[in-house]
């Protein structure tokens, strides 16, 4: 059976993450008690109809998971499961700001909120650093977290091995933590200083031709094809299934976004057999 684990930071996504894996028809079971959760996958894959994948919410309200992870995850793991993590996180001020936003308690309510956040990434430090997905929801509307999941779960069901996200970002509004790897596209010509070019976005045939009709452009794109197609398939040998190339300029919305539309095209002529997924992050900034 798959199992993917969703947890994280309280007021980073969790319930929205898990409301998009059952919209994608996937058993869900929101905070599980720890003592349960063996018994419950033992009963659900030997059943008449077993499932294939169920998604387990956890966060620090059940803390004997969080202090038993090690050994609920061997067992489950001998008993020949497959789990993933997927692990939801966002900037301390954007937490804050949601909590104060939506007048919700933090579980570990009680203390100074920061204090809170801190503590909480103290006990959930275990399972981030063997996070499989790491997902950072800092600008992400609600619509977009369950986007982004629902996008991990066809890549999942997918049959190719290595999905690759395609991602422009800001450098001003922080570089991406999901990122795996990160291009600085800051160097080439601005668009932003040429007046009927600045409203406009990379996706607009005038910006992207501008752009891209440097030298310095085209020499950027065929570093990062080669890099990537050397890369790729080592990436693959060692397991990996999920793949996160982020290039920025300035503000996200001009030679970034030219950049990874360039390096979508390059996909589908010259490496057709991955999946690849664009996400321009601050388009509408």
């Amino acid at each position: 059976m798959r199992i993917i684990i969703v947890t994280g930071l309280s007021g980073a996504g969790k319930t929205t993450a898990i409301r998009a894996f059952e919209d994608r028809g996937l058993f869900c079971i929101d905070n599980p008690p720890v003592t349960l959760i063996p018994d419950l996958i033992k009963s659900m894959d030997s059943a008449d109809n077993p499932v294939d994948t169920v998604v387990l919410g956890i966060d620090t309200r059940e803390l004997s998971f969080l202090a038993d992870y090690g050994r609920v995850a061997l067992s489950l793991k001998e008993a020949g499961h497959r789990l993933e993590i997927v692990f939801l996180e966002a900037r301390d001020e954007i937490l804050i700001r949601r909590f104060s936003e939506t007048r919700r308690r933090h579980p570990l309510a009680g203390v100074d909120i920061r204090v809170a956040l801190e503590r909480e990434k103290e006990l959930l430090s275990p399972l981030r650093a063997q996070a499989t997905t790491l997902i950072d929801t800092s600008t992400m509307t609600v619509h977009e977290l369950k986007h982004r999941v629902q996008t991990f779960e066809d890549a999942a069901s997918d049959k190719r091995t290595l999905s690759v996200t395609l991602m422009s970002f800001g450098f001003k509004y922080g570089v991406p933590l999901e990122a795996d790897l990160v291009f600085d596209a800051r160097f080439l010509p601005n668009p932003y200083f040429i007046e009927n070019l600045k409203p406009k976005t990379g996706l607009d045939d005038e910006v992207f031709d501008y752009v891209m009709g440097f030298e310095e452009s085209g020499k950027l794109l065929d570093h990062l094809e080669s890099l990537l197609m050397f890369s790729l398939p080592l990436f693959e040998r060692e397991g990996k299934t999920y793949l996160t190339v982020a290039v920025g300029c300035t503000g996200g919305k001009h030679r970034s976004i030219s950049m990874v539309e360039a390096l979508n095209a390059f996909f589908k002529e010259k490496m057709p057999d991955y999946l690849v997924f664009v996400r321009h992050r601050d388009i509408t900034r």
